[in-house]
C-alpha cells in the first residue's frame, strides 16, 4: 500500500498534542455573553452604531466586494477618502490602503528592500514583518530586541540602501520600541525606518495619532509606518503611511497591492467612520491606556507576573503552555475571554495570557476581569 502523501501532517499533529500546542477554531456567537479581553478592539468601536451603519451604507452604495485589484476596479472614492484622512490624522504625506495589515507589511518590506539592500529586523517583530523580510530580495540581519545600539552596528557594516524594521508596540508583551533612538541610529547611517504601528494607532500619540506622532517622527522623509484598520478602528484592512514617493513606488511595485483584490467597501466605510469618531472623541485613546495600566497594577498587586504596558496590551506570564491553556479555559468558564499565547507564536518561548484593554470597559467590568483572572490562576 502506498504511503499517504500527507502522513507527515499526522506526525506533526501528534507532536503538537504531546507538546500541548494544538490550536482550534472557536466560532463565537453574535450574542456572546463573555466579557472580551482577547480581541484587539482597543477603542470599543467594532460594534459602535456609527461604525456598523457606515459599513452597511458603504455595502449598499458600492457592493459587497471591491470587485478587483486596486489598479483595475477595486479603488473607489471611499478608498481614496479613507487614505486622505488617514494620512492627515497621522501626520504623513500620503497613505495607501490594503486588504489587511499583513498585506501592508509584506508590501512595505519587500518593496523597500531591493536586491543589494540590508534589512535590520528586531527579534521581537510580528510574523508579517518577518515574512516580509523572508520575501525581500535584500539581506536580512536580525538583532536583539529593542536594542538601538545593535541596529546601529548592523547598519554600519553596510554601504548600500538599508532599512530598519520594527514594531512600535510589540504584540506579545505590549512593550514599546525606543523610536527616538532607532531614528537617530538610522539617520546616522543614512538608513530608512519602517514602523509597524498596528498596536499604536488609536492608543498612542495625541488623540491616538500613533507612535510615530508621539515620537515626533510623523511626516519625516525617512520614516514609513504601517497600520492595521482591524484593531483600534474596529474594521478590517491595513495601510502604509509615508512620503508620497514611497506610496507611488508601492503602487507600482508591491505585489500584495498589485495582485490582491482591494479592501471591501464595507470595511473601508467602517474604518473611515471609526477614524472620524476618534477625531471627535480623542479621550478614548487615554482611556484605553488607563485601563491597561489599571489591569497591570491590580494583577501584579495580586501576585501575578505581568509586563508593564506601554499601550493597550497587558501580558501575564504562565508557567507552561499547558498551564496557560487551563488558566484561559477557567477564565472562559467564568465568563471572561482572554488571549492565550504559546510557542511558536511567542518569540521567547514563554507562554502567557494576553489581555487587551478597551476604552469602553467600565470600572465594574474591570473589577470583574481582575477577580476572574486572579481566581482562575489559583
Amino acid at each position: 500500500m502506498n504511503r499517504s502523501p500527507f502522513e507527515w501532517i499526522d506526525e506533526q499533529a501528534r507532536a503538537r498534542h504531546r507538546a500541548g500546542l494544538v490550536r482550534t477554531l472557536r466560532p463565537r456567537p453574535a450574542d456572546s455573553v463573555l466579557l472580551d479581553l482577547a480581541g484587539n478592539d482597543y477603542l470599543g468601536l467594532a460594534r459602535h452604531p456609527g461604525v456598523t451603519e457606515a459599513a452597511a451604507r458603504a455595502a449598499r452604495t458600492w457592493g459587497g466586494g471591491a470587485t478587483g485589484s486596486r489598479l483595475v476596479s477595486g479603488s473607489t472614492e471611499l478608498h481614496a477618502e479613507l487614505e486622505r484622512e488617514l494620512a492627515a490624522f497621522t501626520g504623513f504625506e500620503s497613505a495607501l490602503v490594503f486588504s489587511s495589515g499583513y498585506a501592508a507589511n509584506l508590501a512595505a518590506v519587500t518593496a523597500l528592500a531591493p536586491h543589494g539592500s540590508l534589512v535590520v529586523s528586531d527579534a521581537g517583530n510580528h510574523a508579517s514583518l518577518i515574512d516580509g523580510c523572508r520575501l525581500a530580495r535584500g539581506t536580512t540581519q536580525v538583532v536583539a530586541h529593542a536594542d538601538p545600539e545593535a541596529v546601529g552596528k548592523a547598519l554600519a557594516t553596510h554601504t548600500g540602501p538599508a532599512i530598519a524594521v520594527c514594531d512600535t508596540v510589540f504584540s506579545v508583551d505590549g512593550d514599546a520600541a525606543p523610536l527616538t533612538e532607532l531614528a537617530a541610529v538610522c539617520r546616522a547611517s543614512g538608513a530608512a525606518l519602517l514602523l509597524d504601528d498596528a498596536h499604536g494607532l488609536g492608543v498612542l500619540g495625541a488623540g491616538g495619532r500613533g507612535a510615530a506622532w508621539a515620537a515626533g517622527l510623523a511626516g519625516a522623509p525617512d520614516v514609513v509606518t504601517t497600520v492595521t484598520l482591524s484593531k483600534s478602528l474596529g474594521s478590517q484592512g491595513g495601510a502604509v503611511l509615508g512620503p508620497a514617493r514611497v506610496v507611488d513606488h508601492l503602487v507600482n511595485s508591491a505585489r500584495t497591492f498589485i495582485f490582491d483584490t482591494g479592501l471591501a467597501p464595507a470595511a473601508a466605510g467602517a474604518a473611515l467612520a471609526a477614524l472620524r469618531l476618534l477625531r471627535r472623541e480623542p479621550e478614548r485613546a487615554a482611556r484605553a491606556r488607563a485601563v491597561a495600566t489599571a489591569l497591570y497594577e491590580r494583577l501584579t498587586a495580586g501576585g501575578l507576573e505581568a509586563v508593564r504596558p506601554d499601550a493597550a496590551v497587558v501580558s501575564v506570564r504562565a508557567a507552561s503552555p499547558e498551564r496557560a491553556l487551563r488558566w484561559a479555559a477557567r477564565c472562559r468558564e467564568a465568563g471572561l475571554a482572554v488571549g492565550c499565547f504559546r510557542p511558536p507564536s511567542v518569540p521567547d518561548g514563554i507562554s502567557r495570557l494576553r489581555l487587551t484593554a478597551r476604552a469602553d470597559l467600565t470600572d465594574g467590568q474591570l473589577d470583574r476581569a481582575v477577580d476572574v483572572i486572579t481566581a482562575a490562576r489559583r
